[in-house]
Protein backbone atom coordinates (compact mmCIF):
# COMPACT_ATOMS: atom_id res chain seq x y z
CA UNK A 1 0.00 0.00 0.00
CA UNK A 2 2.86 2.48 0.93
CA UNK A 3 4.62 1.54 -2.10
CA UNK A 4 1.69 2.40 -4.08
CA UNK A 5 0.76 6.15 -2.03
CA UNK A 6 4.69 6.56 -3.15
CA UNK A 7 3.92 6.20 -6.97
CA UNK A 8 0.76 8.46 -6.58
CA UNK A 9 1.90 11.78 -4.49
CA UNK A 10 4.68 12.76 -7.49
CA UNK A 11 2.04 12.42 -10.04
CA UNK A 12 -0.66 14.04 -8.23
CA UNK A 13 1.92 16.77 -7.64
CA UNK A 14 2.58 16.83 -11.24
CA UNK A 15 -0.67 16.73 -12.64
CA UNK A 16 -1.88 20.29 -10.14
CA UNK A 17 1.30 21.93 -11.47
CA UNK A 18 -0.08 21.46 -14.74
CA UNK A 19 -3.43 22.80 -14.06
CA UNK A 20 -1.98 25.66 -11.93
CA UNK A 21 -0.22 26.84 -15.63
CA UNK A 22 -3.34 26.71 -17.54
CA UNK A 23 -5.10 29.21 -15.19
CA UNK A 24 -2.19 31.99 -16.39
CA UNK A 25 -3.55 31.01 -19.80
CA UNK A 26 -4.35 34.28 -20.73
CA UNK A 27 -1.18 36.24 -19.53
CA UNK A 28 -0.31 37.37 -23.08
CA UNK A 29 -3.79 38.59 -24.21
CA UNK A 30 -5.22 42.07 -24.11
CA UNK A 31 -7.24 43.53 -20.64
CA UNK A 32 -11.20 44.19 -21.85
CA UNK A 33 -10.77 47.50 -20.77
CA UNK A 34 -7.44 47.97 -23.35
CA UNK A 35 -9.61 46.46 -26.37
CA UNK A 36 -12.41 48.52 -29.00
CA UNK A 37 -15.23 45.96 -29.40
CA UNK A 38 -16.99 46.29 -32.99
CA UNK A 39 -20.38 46.23 -32.71
CA UNK A 40 -21.44 47.43 -36.09
CA UNK A 41 -19.71 46.91 -40.11
CA UNK A 42 -20.64 49.62 -42.87
CA UNK A 43 -20.36 48.64 -46.83
CA UNK A 44 -20.28 51.56 -49.06
CA UNK A 45 -18.88 51.68 -52.91
CA UNK A 46 -15.27 52.76 -52.16
CA UNK A 47 -14.75 56.74 -51.45
CA UNK A 48 -11.89 58.17 -49.78
CA UNK A 49 -12.28 60.17 -46.86
CA UNK A 50 -10.43 63.29 -46.67
CA UNK A 51 -8.91 62.10 -43.56
CA UNK A 52 -7.38 59.27 -45.60
CA UNK A 53 -6.53 61.56 -48.39
CA UNK A 54 -4.51 63.97 -46.43
CA UNK A 55 -2.66 61.07 -44.63
CA UNK A 56 -1.70 59.41 -48.06
CA UNK A 57 -0.88 62.36 -49.19
CA UNK A 58 1.95 62.77 -46.37
CA UNK A 59 2.72 58.42 -46.91
CA UNK A 60 3.92 56.54 -49.30
CA UNK A 61 0.56 54.29 -48.35
CA UNK A 62 0.55 50.49 -49.64
CA UNK A 63 -0.70 49.07 -53.40
CA UNK A 64 -4.45 48.69 -53.33
CA UNK A 65 -7.47 49.70 -55.34
CA UNK A 66 -10.15 51.99 -53.89
CA UNK A 67 -13.32 49.55 -53.88
CA UNK A 68 -14.77 49.43 -50.56
CA UNK A 69 -15.10 51.44 -47.75
CA UNK A 70 -16.06 49.95 -44.41
CA UNK A 71 -16.72 52.07 -41.57
CA UNK A 72 -16.74 50.40 -38.54
CA UNK A 73 -18.84 51.26 -35.35
CA UNK A 74 -16.73 50.68 -32.01
CA UNK A 75 -17.31 51.23 -28.30
CA UNK A 76 -14.67 50.59 -25.30
CA UNK A 77 -16.07 49.33 -22.15
CA UNK A 78 -15.39 52.70 -20.57
CA UNK A 79 -17.48 54.20 -22.58
CA UNK A 80 -20.44 51.76 -22.26
CA UNK A 81 -20.36 51.82 -18.70
CA UNK A 82 -20.28 55.70 -18.37
CA UNK A 83 -23.00 56.00 -21.43
CA UNK A 84 -25.80 56.51 -19.10
CA UNK A 85 -23.91 58.78 -16.43
CA UNK A 86 -22.03 60.91 -18.53
CA UNK A 87 -23.35 61.53 -22.06
CA UNK A 88 -23.72 64.99 -22.94
CA UNK A 89 -26.12 66.78 -25.34
CA UNK A 90 -22.81 66.58 -27.97
CA UNK A 91 -21.33 63.42 -26.33
CA UNK A 92 -21.00 60.16 -28.57
CA UNK A 93 -20.97 56.73 -26.88
CA UNK A 94 -19.95 54.90 -29.94
CA UNK A 95 -16.78 56.00 -32.45
CA UNK A 96 -17.23 55.26 -36.34
CA UNK A 97 -14.10 54.76 -38.32
CA UNK A 98 -13.66 54.39 -42.05
CA UNK A 99 -10.73 52.90 -44.02
CA UNK A 100 -10.74 52.26 -48.13
CA UNK A 101 -9.43 49.64 -50.32
CA UNK A 102 -9.98 46.29 -51.99
CA UNK A 103 -9.87 43.70 -48.70
CA UNK A 104 -12.12 43.73 -45.96
CA UNK A 105 -8.80 42.02 -43.73
CA UNK A 106 -6.28 44.24 -44.85
CA UNK A 107 -8.80 47.30 -44.19
CA UNK A 108 -9.37 46.13 -40.68
CA UNK A 109 -5.70 45.99 -40.45
CA UNK A 110 -4.94 49.18 -41.59
CA UNK A 111 -6.94 50.82 -38.69
CA UNK A 112 -4.65 49.52 -36.24
CA UNK A 113 -2.10 51.74 -37.71
CA UNK A 114 -4.59 54.64 -36.70
CA UNK A 115 -5.94 53.09 -33.08
CA UNK A 116 -4.01 52.98 -30.17
CA UNK A 117 -6.35 49.72 -29.12
CA UNK A 118 -6.72 46.48 -30.92
CA UNK A 119 -10.38 45.93 -32.98
CA UNK A 120 -12.26 43.01 -31.96
CA UNK A 121 -15.26 41.63 -33.61
CA UNK A 122 -16.40 39.10 -30.71
CA UNK A 123 -19.44 41.38 -30.33
CA UNK A 124 -20.34 42.33 -33.73
CA UNK A 125 -24.09 42.82 -33.91
CA UNK A 126 -24.83 43.73 -37.65
CA UNK A 127 -23.59 44.53 -40.95
CA UNK A 128 -25.29 46.84 -43.42
CA UNK A 129 -24.65 46.59 -47.25
CA UNK A 130 -25.25 49.69 -49.74
CA UNK A 131 -27.55 49.36 -52.40
CA UNK A 132 -24.78 50.28 -54.80
CA UNK A 133 -22.10 47.38 -53.52
CA UNK A 134 -24.54 44.81 -53.37
CA UNK A 135 -25.54 45.30 -56.91
CA UNK A 136 -21.79 45.50 -58.06
CA UNK A 137 -20.37 42.82 -56.05
CA UNK A 138 -21.44 38.80 -55.19
CA UNK A 139 -22.63 39.01 -51.44
CA UNK A 140 -20.19 35.98 -50.72
CA UNK A 141 -17.28 38.29 -51.89
CA UNK A 142 -18.44 41.02 -49.45
CA UNK A 143 -18.83 38.72 -46.75
CA UNK A 144 -16.41 36.34 -47.09
CA UNK A 145 -13.79 37.15 -44.67
CA UNK A 146 -16.22 37.81 -41.81
CA UNK A 147 -17.82 34.30 -42.37
CA UNK A 148 -14.34 33.14 -42.37
CA UNK A 149 -13.22 34.78 -39.10
CA UNK A 150 -14.25 32.98 -36.05
CA UNK A 151 -14.09 36.49 -34.18
CA UNK A 152 -17.19 37.46 -35.82
CA UNK A 153 -20.49 35.57 -34.91
CA UNK A 154 -22.72 33.94 -37.11
CA UNK A 155 -25.91 35.61 -35.50
CA UNK A 156 -24.57 38.68 -36.56
CA UNK A 157 -27.40 40.71 -38.63
CA UNK A 158 -27.26 41.45 -42.49
CA UNK A 159 -28.89 44.15 -43.58
CA UNK A 160 -29.03 46.15 -46.66
CA UNK A 161 -28.96 50.17 -46.93
CA UNK A 162 -30.92 52.23 -50.17
CA UNK A 163 -28.75 55.37 -49.42
CA UNK A 164 -25.28 55.44 -47.98
CA UNK A 165 -25.07 52.36 -45.21
CA UNK A 166 -22.23 54.57 -43.52
CA UNK A 167 -25.28 56.96 -42.38
CA UNK A 168 -27.12 54.42 -40.85
CA UNK A 169 -24.66 53.48 -38.22
CA UNK A 170 -24.99 57.47 -36.96
CA UNK A 171 -27.64 59.11 -34.50
CA UNK A 172 -28.34 62.79 -33.12
CA UNK A 173 -29.63 60.94 -30.00
CA UNK A 174 -27.12 61.44 -26.76
CA UNK A 175 -25.93 58.17 -25.37
CA UNK A 176 -27.35 56.02 -28.58
CA UNK A 177 -25.60 53.64 -30.45
CA UNK A 178 -26.97 52.96 -33.93
CA UNK A 179 -25.79 49.42 -34.00
CA UNK A 180 -27.86 48.35 -31.52
CA UNK A 181 -30.74 50.53 -32.57
CA UNK A 182 -31.30 48.60 -35.86
CA UNK A 183 -31.09 44.89 -34.03
CA UNK A 184 -33.95 46.29 -31.71
CA UNK A 185 -36.17 47.92 -34.63
CA UNK A 186 -36.27 43.82 -35.61
CA UNK A 187 -37.62 43.03 -32.24
CA UNK A 188 -40.51 44.69 -33.27
CA UNK A 189 -41.82 42.65 -35.62
CA UNK A 190 -44.95 41.95 -33.17
CA UNK A 191 -46.23 45.75 -34.30
CA UNK A 192 -45.90 45.49 -37.85
CA UNK A 193 -45.84 43.01 -41.15
CA UNK A 194 -43.38 45.21 -42.49
CA UNK A 195 -40.33 43.65 -40.67
CA UNK A 196 -38.53 40.27 -42.01
CA UNK A 197 -37.29 37.53 -39.89
CA UNK A 198 -33.83 38.49 -39.56
CA UNK A 199 -31.36 37.33 -41.57
CA UNK A 200 -28.23 36.39 -40.14
CA UNK A 201 -24.73 35.19 -41.30
CA UNK A 202 -26.08 31.74 -41.00
CA UNK A 203 -28.89 32.22 -43.17
CA UNK A 204 -27.23 34.62 -45.55
CA UNK A 205 -24.48 31.39 -46.03
CA UNK A 206 -27.02 29.05 -46.67
CA UNK A 207 -29.13 30.64 -49.43
CA UNK A 208 -25.90 31.30 -50.96
CA UNK A 209 -24.81 27.70 -50.94
CA UNK A 210 -28.36 26.08 -51.73
CA UNK A 211 -28.23 28.93 -54.84
CA UNK A 212 -32.06 30.16 -53.23
CA UNK A 213 -33.09 33.55 -53.64
CA UNK A 214 -34.37 35.77 -50.81
CA UNK A 215 -34.65 38.87 -49.62
CA UNK A 216 -33.03 41.07 -46.90
CA UNK A 217 -34.53 43.87 -45.12
CA UNK A 218 -34.15 47.65 -46.31
CA UNK A 219 -33.01 50.28 -44.00
CA UNK A 220 -33.41 54.28 -44.74
CA UNK A 221 -31.61 56.77 -43.19
CA UNK A 222 -31.83 60.24 -43.13
CA UNK A 223 -30.54 63.22 -40.44
CA UNK A 224 -29.50 60.78 -37.78
CA UNK A 225 -32.73 58.68 -37.91
CA UNK A 226 -33.16 54.96 -39.24
CA UNK A 227 -36.77 53.41 -40.60
CA UNK A 228 -37.02 49.41 -42.11
CA UNK A 229 -38.30 50.08 -45.91
CA UNK A 230 -38.97 47.19 -47.62
CA UNK A 231 -36.27 44.64 -48.50
CA UNK A 232 -33.75 43.95 -51.47
CA UNK A 233 -34.46 41.04 -53.88
CA UNK A 234 -31.29 38.51 -54.11
CA UNK A 235 -31.17 36.77 -56.88
CA UNK A 236 -30.00 33.27 -56.23
CA UNK A 237 -28.22 32.64 -59.31
CA UNK A 238 -25.89 35.78 -59.30
CA UNK A 239 -25.88 36.35 -55.58
CA UNK A 240 -26.14 40.10 -56.26
CA UNK A 241 -29.18 42.57 -55.16
CA UNK A 242 -31.46 43.10 -58.39
CA UNK A 243 -34.19 45.10 -57.19
CA UNK A 244 -36.32 46.39 -54.29
CA UNK A 245 -40.07 45.40 -53.01
CA UNK A 246 -41.90 48.37 -51.29
CA UNK A 247 -43.17 48.37 -47.76
CA UNK A 248 -46.82 47.22 -49.36
CA UNK A 249 -45.25 44.71 -51.35
CA UNK A 250 -42.92 42.84 -48.13
CA UNK A 251 -46.40 43.23 -45.96
CA UNK A 252 -47.80 40.54 -49.09
CA UNK A 253 -44.61 38.67 -48.75
CA UNK A 254 -45.21 38.01 -44.68
CA UNK A 255 -48.90 37.14 -45.58
CA UNK A 256 -47.31 34.37 -47.86
CA UNK A 257 -45.16 33.29 -45.80
CA UNK A 258 -47.53 33.30 -42.61
CA UNK A 259 -44.33 34.87 -40.89
CA UNK A 260 -46.11 37.62 -39.14
CA UNK A 261 -46.38 37.93 -35.49
CA UNK A 262 -48.43 41.24 -35.50
CA UNK A 263 -49.40 44.11 -37.21
CA UNK A 264 -52.25 46.00 -38.76
CA UNK A 265 -54.69 46.13 -42.22
CA UNK A 266 -55.97 49.16 -43.09
CA UNK A 267 -59.22 49.22 -45.49
CA UNK A 268 -61.87 51.25 -46.42
CA UNK A 269 -65.82 50.64 -46.05
CA UNK A 270 -67.29 50.25 -49.46
CA UNK A 271 -70.24 52.02 -49.14
CA UNK A 272 -68.96 54.79 -47.08
CA UNK A 273 -65.18 55.30 -47.88
CA UNK A 274 -64.11 55.32 -44.32
CA UNK A 275 -61.63 54.06 -42.47
CA UNK A 276 -61.97 50.37 -40.80
CA UNK A 277 -58.31 49.29 -39.51
CA UNK A 278 -57.58 45.57 -38.16
CA UNK A 279 -55.50 44.68 -35.62
CA UNK A 280 -53.90 41.10 -36.38
CA UNK A 281 -53.83 39.09 -33.41
CA UNK A 282 -52.62 35.50 -35.07
CA UNK A 283 -51.66 35.11 -38.53
CA UNK A 284 -51.14 31.57 -40.65
CA UNK A 285 -49.86 30.41 -44.52
CA UNK A 286 -50.62 26.77 -45.86
CA UNK A 287 -48.57 26.58 -48.83
CA UNK A 288 -49.52 23.33 -50.42
CA UNK A 289 -48.07 22.16 -54.04
CA UNK A 290 -49.95 20.64 -56.92
CA UNK A 291 -48.29 18.35 -59.31
CA UNK A 292 -49.96 17.13 -62.73
CA UNK A 293 -47.99 15.83 -64.93
CA UNK A 294 -45.12 18.32 -66.15
CA UNK A 295 -47.51 20.95 -64.41
CA UNK A 296 -47.11 22.42 -61.04
CA UNK A 297 -49.04 24.74 -59.42
CA UNK A 298 -49.50 26.39 -55.85
CA UNK A 299 -52.50 26.69 -53.22
CA UNK A 300 -52.19 29.94 -50.67
CA UNK A 301 -54.53 29.12 -47.61
CA UNK A 302 -54.05 32.42 -45.22
CA UNK A 303 -55.76 32.38 -41.75
CA UNK A 304 -55.69 35.10 -39.50
CA UNK A 305 -57.73 36.02 -36.35
CA UNK A 306 -57.92 39.93 -35.33
CA UNK A 307 -59.67 42.87 -33.83
CA UNK A 308 -61.75 45.71 -35.23
CA UNK A 309 -59.19 48.37 -33.55
CA UNK A 310 -59.77 51.21 -35.62
CA UNK A 311 -63.81 51.98 -37.19
CA UNK A 312 -64.84 55.94 -38.42
CA UNK A 313 -67.90 54.40 -40.37
CA UNK A 314 -70.17 56.23 -37.33
CA UNK A 315 -73.51 54.75 -39.06
CA UNK A 316 -71.91 51.37 -38.30
CA UNK A 317 -72.68 48.96 -35.01
CA UNK A 318 -69.58 47.32 -34.13
CA UNK A 319 -72.10 44.75 -32.30
CA UNK A 320 -73.96 43.96 -35.51
CA UNK A 321 -72.82 40.73 -37.06
CA UNK A 322 -73.60 42.20 -40.99
CA UNK A 323 -71.34 44.97 -39.98
CA UNK A 324 -68.88 42.59 -38.71
CA UNK A 325 -68.75 40.78 -41.88
CA UNK A 326 -68.86 43.27 -44.20
CA UNK A 327 -65.96 44.69 -42.55
CA UNK A 328 -64.34 41.06 -42.66
CA UNK A 329 -65.01 41.22 -46.21
CA UNK A 330 -63.18 44.63 -46.64
CA UNK A 331 -59.80 43.42 -44.92
CA UNK A 332 -60.07 39.97 -46.68
CA UNK A 333 -59.98 42.17 -49.84
CA UNK A 334 -57.20 44.42 -49.17
CA UNK A 335 -54.89 41.35 -47.59
CA UNK A 336 -55.73 39.64 -51.55
CA UNK A 337 -54.26 42.75 -52.92
CA UNK A 338 -51.26 42.79 -50.62
CA UNK A 339 -51.09 38.99 -52.02
CA UNK A 340 -51.49 39.38 -55.50
CA UNK A 341 -49.49 42.77 -56.03
CA UNK A 342 -46.24 41.05 -54.79
CA UNK A 343 -46.96 37.60 -56.52
CA UNK A 344 -47.00 39.57 -60.07
CA UNK A 345 -43.65 41.32 -59.10
CA UNK A 346 -41.94 38.16 -58.42
CA UNK A 347 -43.12 36.42 -61.10
CA UNK A 348 -43.33 38.98 -63.67
CA UNK A 349 -40.43 41.92 -62.93
CA UNK A 350 -38.01 39.88 -61.09
CA UNK A 351 -38.78 35.94 -61.92
CA UNK A 352 -37.68 34.90 -58.62
CA UNK A 353 -38.89 32.96 -55.95
CA UNK A 354 -38.27 35.08 -52.73
CA UNK A 355 -41.33 33.55 -50.73
CA UNK A 356 -40.29 30.11 -50.58
CA UNK A 357 -42.75 28.61 -52.83
CA UNK A 358 -39.75 26.00 -53.57
CA UNK A 359 -38.89 24.84 -49.98
CA UNK A 360 -42.55 23.61 -49.96
CA UNK A 361 -42.26 21.85 -53.52
CA UNK A 362 -38.97 20.15 -52.15
CA UNK A 363 -40.59 19.07 -48.65
CA UNK A 364 -44.07 17.30 -50.59
CA UNK A 365 -42.67 16.17 -54.17
CA UNK A 366 -38.68 15.27 -53.93
CA UNK A 367 -38.72 13.81 -57.62
CA UNK A 368 -40.08 16.64 -59.11
CA UNK A 369 -37.91 19.29 -57.00
CA UNK A 370 -35.08 17.41 -58.68
CA UNK A 371 -36.02 18.01 -61.76
CA UNK A 372 -36.88 21.78 -61.45
CA UNK A 373 -34.43 22.86 -58.70
CA UNK A 374 -31.42 24.00 -61.47
CA UNK A 375 -34.06 26.50 -63.39
CA UNK A 376 -36.57 27.05 -60.41
CA UNK A 377 -36.99 30.73 -60.32
CA UNK A 378 -37.79 30.32 -64.08
CA UNK A 379 -40.49 27.70 -63.50
CA UNK A 380 -41.76 29.55 -60.77
CA UNK A 381 -42.39 32.57 -62.75
CA UNK A 382 -44.66 30.58 -65.04
CA UNK A 383 -46.29 28.69 -62.06
CA UNK A 384 -50.05 29.46 -61.43
CA UNK A 385 -50.42 30.59 -57.58
CA UNK A 386 -54.16 30.51 -56.65
CA UNK A 387 -54.55 31.89 -52.80
CA UNK A 388 -57.37 32.20 -50.33
CA UNK A 389 -57.69 34.49 -47.54
CA UNK A 390 -60.12 34.07 -44.39
CA UNK A 391 -59.93 36.75 -41.47
CA UNK A 392 -62.23 36.65 -38.42
CA UNK A 393 -63.04 39.56 -36.20
CA UNK A 394 -62.82 37.88 -32.54
CA UNK A 395 -62.84 40.94 -31.01
CA UNK A 396 -64.25 44.79 -31.79
CA UNK A 397 -63.79 46.71 -28.66
CA UNK A 398 -65.95 48.19 -26.35
CA UNK A 399 -67.35 51.07 -28.38
CA UNK A 400 -70.62 50.32 -30.47
CA UNK A 401 -73.16 52.33 -32.28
Amino acid sequence: MKQSHSHIRPLFISISALLFLSLTGCWSSHEIEEQSLVIGLALDKGKQSSIEKKLNEQGVGYSKRNLITATYQFITPEVASSTTKQAGPQQKSYVNASETGDSNHQIVRELSLRSDQPLTGYHMKVVVISEDLAKSYKLEQLLNQNLRDSEVRLSCLVLISKGKASKTLETKTAGGIPAFRLVSIVENAYRSTRILPPMSYTKVESKIQSESSFLLQNVLSANGEVKFAGAAVIDGKTHTMTGFLNEEELEGITWITGKGKGGVVKSFDKETGQLLVYEIESMKSSIIPRVNGNNISFDVNIESDGRLSENWVLSGNAFENEFLKKAEKSFENEVKRLVGNVIEKMQKEYRVDVAGFGDYLKIENPKVWKKVKKDWDQTFSETPINYHVKLTIKDYGTLGS
